[in-house]
């Protein structure tokens, strides 16, 4: 796969990384440069989580009961917090999906809207 050169990537819209965070989780527990990462690949390359954005993102997904975290150690071997998506967390991801999916359609009655429906 290509590089995508960083004026290429996408702008991540406002409340779209907690969306993005909560989905990476629902196949497991991963720690936060791995959560960067499989954003990162799944998007193919455009979309590209700054650490600044993603730690804070985090904690506060954590400080909300979404997330539940426990130190582990990497493949690297290194020490590395490990998150995963509590009861509370499943269930808010259904609704940011929900709140995407309505986003997307009513964005999308704007961009191509249907004729003679003005």
């Amino acid at each position: 796969m290509a590089k995508t050169p960083d004026d290429a990537r996408l702008e991540l819209l406002q409340g779209t990384l907690d969306m993005l965070i909560l989905r990476t989780l629902q196949w497991g527990a991963q720690h936060g440069h791995g959560i960067g990462q499989a954003i990162r690949t799944q998007s193919d390359e455009l979309l590209k989580v700054e650490t600044g954005s993603l730690y804070p993102a985090l904690h506060r997904l954590e400080k909300r009961g979404w997330l539940k975290a426990k130190w582990g150690v990497s493949e690297a071997n290194q020490r590395a917090k490990y998150y995963e998506l509590t009861a509370a967390g499943r269930h808010q991801l259904v609704r940011e999906q929900d709140r995407w999916q309505q986003l997307v359609t009513a964005i999308g009655r704007i961009m191509a809207p249907i004729p003679g429906k003005d």
